[in-house]
């Protein structure tokens, strides 16, 4: 997570210090908190947050739990992630809806904290989850706020509730009232209100929000609130608990670059738990926030779970079923690797499901060259193809390369490396369907598995002699296959020695001829 990536990377280089010492001293902790507090302060994390959380890590690293630990730099990891799921504030809290519906959820924040895009997001999450959500156009004081919401509803699929034009016009309380009545009326569930922001705190927004609050009574209010603030973000969001309270906190940008470490600090100031955080611009960016995955990410632990979730969404259950078969009876074609790679699109960004790996900022470098384009230009080649040719590939002779790559605007070269790719795809996949263990290109057979050419037999060893003379190697392997036991030095280790005892009778008179014409007399 890019907003993350600056502390991410110094508190993997702390930890690897640590990972040297056998135990850990006093002064070895101390030099270890005093270095988390650096990298926290230089996140932007609140003052008061960042003292609480290293004195808690180090009373802990100091205890016993550490000191009879077999791996004492692990447990201060364990020790880290475990504070910082506390002030990102424990456990997930997952909206609350009413018991009677509509459920009425309200939005506030600053002026570009991204509420109306927001509001599309929620309402796009909440219909997946079969709900039948309304949004309602409540900010009439930016300019076009309501066409925005407008665009943004019908992108979502959702229907949008704006009896008023904006630009300063309408009464932002009244529609929030008339949107209660529209949302019984047609049987919408869940009504959603887009209030106006400012550039900064004054007295006229709260009331204004306050007033909204008061005519509508919500089941939840959501406070949105930019990750790339700094430490505004705090005296913000303290303003807003006073002024208009709020039940749970939205973080917004936090695919952003900037340091982003105050958002760490708002569920702890405020007590107030973080809901969702939106992780892109495009309206599926969106993701319901869980506290014990985010430090995982944070501490560059991997985020295993969120990946399979997205995986689950994405891929169909049947589908994937017929392609294991496929793979197991040699019949997977082109035609099922396009719709492979489209299922994998469809669970968004491929950066960002490598960066949910365990260690995957290891390889920031990779991840930041990889190009998310190159699964579109593969597509394209297959594409180009006829039916028969994806069928089967053997068919793609020169001339017809040269066809699909101008179909497709790419390179000759191109195709032949995706084509490589697929049947190199199409061997590791089949030894995997029938119970083997895949030899990776380049890398040999998977080291200490058991297993040769992925059918699970162990290759016995061959015997032989290793001499590196050519008449010595024959001879020891003529005595090995008639069943005798070589002599002499062969018998034992190298150099001769731990053998079986040299002939009695002494060399040969060839041996000794052979000699002398070596030493050269």
């Amino acid at each position: 997570m890019a907003t993350f990536g600056t502390l991410s990377d110094r508190l993997a280089d702390t930890f690897k210090n640590l990972r040297t010492k056998g135990k850990l001293s006093a002064a070895d902790v101390d030099g270890t908190v005093r270095e988390i507090r650096r990298a926290l302060l230089d996140a932007d994390v609140a003052l008061d947050v960042v003292k609480e959380f290293t004195g808690r890590v180090r009373e802990r690293a100091l205890s016993d739990e550490v000191n009879k630990a077999l791996n004492p730099a692990q447990q201060v990891v364990q020790i880290v992630n475990e504070e910082l799921v506390t002030i990102l504030g424990g456990q997930q809290r997952r909206l609350q809806f009413a018991k009677k519906p509509p459920t009425v959820i309200m939005l506030a924040g600053l002026q570009g904290a991204g509420k109306t895009t927001l509001a599309g997001k929620l309402a796009k999450w909440l219909a997946k989850d079969g709900h039948t959500p309304v949004l309602v156009a409540a900010d009439l004081q930016r300019p076009n706020a309501v066409t925005q919401l407008q665009i943004v509803g019908e992108q979502a699929g959702v229907p949008v509730f704006a009896p008023e034009p904006g630009n300063g016009v309408g009464n932002p309380v009244k529609v929030a009232k008339d949107a209660l009545k529209f949302a019984e009326t047609k049987q919408y569930d869940t009504v959603i209100v887009d209030t106006a922001g400012r550039l900064g705190v004054d007295a006229e927004l709260m009331k204004q929000a306050a007033d909204i609050r008061k005519a509508v009574d919500p089941d939840e209010v959501l406070f949105v609130i930019d990750a790339m603030i700094g430490q505004d973000a705090v005296a913000t969001a303290k303003a807003f608990q006073d002024g208009v309270d709020f039940t749970g906190v939205v973080l917004s940008k936090l695919d952003g670059d900037a340091r982003g470490g105050a958002a760490l600090s708002v569920a702890s100031v405020t007590g107030r738990p973080i809901i969702f955080a939106s992780t892109g611009e495009g309206l599926d960016d969106f993701e319901p926030f869980h506290p014990d995955r985010m430090a995982s990410r944070i501490l560059d632990l991997g985020d295993i779970l969120t990946l399979i979730e997205q995986a689950q969404e994405a891929f169909d259950e049947d589908e994937a079923r017929k392609v294991a078969e496929k793979f197991a009876t040699d019949t997977f074609t082109l035609d099922d690797f396009l719709k492979q790679m489209q299922q994998l699109r469809n669970m968004g960004s491929i950066k960002k499901m490598m960066g949910m790996l365990p260690g995957a900022g290891a390889m920031k470098q990779q991840l930041d060259n990889f190009d998310e384009k190159e699964i579109v230009r593969t597509e394209a080649i297959i594409q180009s193809m006829t039916t028969t040719e994806r069928t089967t590939p053997k068919l793609l002779n020169g001339s017809r390369r040269l066809r699909i790559a101008k179909g497709s605007g790419t390179t000759v070269t191109e195709v032949n490396q995706l084509v490589n790719r697929f049947e190199q795809a199409a061997k590791m996949m089949k030894t995997v369907a029938k119970g083997g263990v895949p030899q990776v290109p380049g890398m040999g057979p998977i080291p200490g598995a058991g297993f040769a050419g992925g059918r699970g037999k162990q290759q016995p060893k061959k015997k032989g002699s290793r001499s590196g003379n050519p008449a010595k190697r024959a001879a020891e392997n003529a005595a090995i296959a008639s069943g005798a036991k070589p002599t002499g030095a062969a018998a034992g280790s190298g150099f001769g020695l731990g053998g079986a005892p040299a002939k009695k009778d002494g060399p040969s008179e060839e041996e000794l001829a052979s000699l002398q014409k070596f030493l050269g007399r």
